[in-house]
């Protein structure tokens, strides 16, 4: 298993740079940290492709050597499709629907097709709520399926499945039973199942693995607070309360600390995962004003600060180690999608398909370029951002996109 710590403010390993595969939300971490050398600045002439997705959605980009895969979804998510391309040409290389007969509700800004697709080796494994968890092989073979339930509620899943040497880790929180799951990629079979208690809502976050004392804990924000989870048999390990609900933005790990948002207008707070039971008292380091309403981005550190994106906007520059706020600004348009991080860089794109790239100082918002995909009002933009073979992959509402530098 590779597990990516960050025990600096932003450490890049040669073997992280040269391994680094986009298999799953957010790339390898989860963190949306890349080594990669991606533009900068664009236009629409550096679109090198331009395809459109039958049907609707807002998956990310994943890859599986020189197949990328994104989900959407038809007729209220009767049908949801898992979609094959190339990577080099955009060309959709097959098609899987999976049928769902029954009803499912699901909030207008989410759809039927939001969870992210993951890879390993010749695996392909989509997530689709109560229309269940589907693995093919990268040739578009199926090779098992899995029904985990109704997810009860009005708001629809989220929740993106990664692997790990062979096992797939699952977020099934929703508003009905709420569990934690690890599952066999070969053979679609449980392996441990965790209640969780965040039932009242849930089922949006994405777990992601960080290693503490060379033991690997799953991470999961939720309703009530975030969690470390023992990864082999998915024993919750420790607890820290959050401060105003929802839990749907992944958190972010480094200089040994979560840095984590509610959803719910709430407070940024950072936590030591180096406790045990709950650890609100003892292990919560600080936490700070958040003043843009409500959350859907993710926060991320890089160079000893953590910036934080409002979905109206807000941007928020915060001290890594003492929650310090050093300012707050705006950026034009609605966010719903997470940031991306290069070495050097925030990228972070808009519902228009605005990205905005901001060189991280503690003195003021440096927007370094504005870059604008699309002119239709129609097209929106929910995915986060993909970077593979140092181009960037990304998807609207209704098509797909190869972006390479502008030359």
């Amino acid at each position: 298993m590779k597990i990516y710590l960050f025990p600096l403010s932003f450490l890049f390993l040669a073997t992280f740079v040269s391994a680094e595969k986009w298999a799953s939300f957010r790339g390898p971490t989860g963190m949306g940290v890349t080594g990669q050398k991606i533009p900068i600045s664009w236009y629409t002439g550096s679109i090198l492709w331009k395809k459109t997705i039958p049907g609707e959605g807002q998956s990310s980009v994943v890859e599986a050597g020189d197949k990328i895969f994104i989900t959407s979804s038809e007729n209220s998510g009767n049908k949801r499709y898992l979609l094959c391309f190339s990577k080099d040409k955009g060309k959709l290389l097959w098609q899987k629907t999976i049928k769902y007969k029954g009803e499912e509700s699901s909030h207008r800004m989410n759809g039927w097709s939001t969870p992210t697709p993951a890879t390993e080796g010749d695996r392909v494994v989509a997530f689709f709520g109560p229309a269940g968890m589907h693995c093919f092989n990268t040739e578009g073979k199926k090779i098992w399926e899995l029904q985990l339930g109704d997810f009860p509620g009005n708001w629809g899943a989220a929740a993106s499945p990664i692997i790990a040497d062979g096992i797939i880790y699952h977020n099934c929180d929703s508003m009905g039973p709420s569990r934690l799951i690890a599952v066999s990629l070969e053979t679609g079979k449980i392996i441990w199942d965790t209640p969780r208690i965040e039932k009242p809502r849930g089922g949006w976050c994405t777990p992601i693995c960080i290693t503490v004392n060379k033991r690997t804990q799953l991470v999961l924000n939720g309703e009530y607070g975030v969690r470390g989870y023992d990864l082999s048999n998915g024993n919750e390990i420790w607890f820290c309360q959050g401060f105003n609900g929802r839990g749907s933005p992944v958190p972010f790990f480094g200089n040994g600390l979560l840095y984590v948002v509610n959803g719910k207008p709430g407070d940024l707070y950072a936590v030591s995962p180096f406790g045990n039971g709950d650890v609100t008292k003892t292990h919560l380091q600080w936490h700070a004003r958040r003043n843009g309403g409500r959350d859907l981005p993710s926060p991320v550190m890089l160079n000893d600060l953590v910036l934080v994106t409002s979905m109206s906007g807000i941007i928020t520059c915060y001290d890594a180690k003492s929650g310090k706020t050093y300012w707050i600004d705006r950026l034009q348009g609605a966010f719903s999608g997470s940031p991306i991080v290069s070495k050097e860089y925030y990228f972070i794109q808009s519902e228009s398909g605005t990205t905005f790239v901001i060189r991280p100082d503690k003195d003021k918002l440096e927007v370094v370029a504005k870059n604008q995909l699309s002119n239709d009002v129609e097209e929106i933009f929910r995915a986060t951002l993909s970077p593979i073979e140092n181009k960037i992959f990304t998807r609207s509402s209704k098509n797909l996109y190869c972006i390479v530098k502008d030359k």
